[in-house]
């Protein structure tokens, strides 16, 4: 699957944030799937501003001035938009 840079994308369009390229800032759209309450108790919430600091195995990401790193399989669970 081929990164996206959140400047590419249209307002109205969301991709997970797996595909999303690191240094990106993205909003959460929603969350979806096993896991996801986990991911609410750890603040990724709807409508909350991620930055994606690094990838690979894991996903590192910041959320209100947090760094927390993240499976491919939860990041594959977290639609993203991006900012505007």
């Amino acid at each position: 699957m081929r990164s996206l840079l959140a400047a590419d994308l249209e307002i109205d369009s969301t991709m997970t944030l797996n595909q999303v390229a690191v240094g990106c800032d993205v909003t959460i759209s929603m969350l979806s799937g096993p896991g996801c309450e986990r991911l609410r108790d750890l603040g990724f919430c709807e409508q909350m501003r991620v930055r994606k600091l690094a990838g690979g195995r894991n996903l590192l990401c910041s959320v209100c001035g947090t760094r927390l790193a993240i499976s491919r399989e939860l990041a594959e669970q977290v639609l993203v938009s991006a900012v505007g």
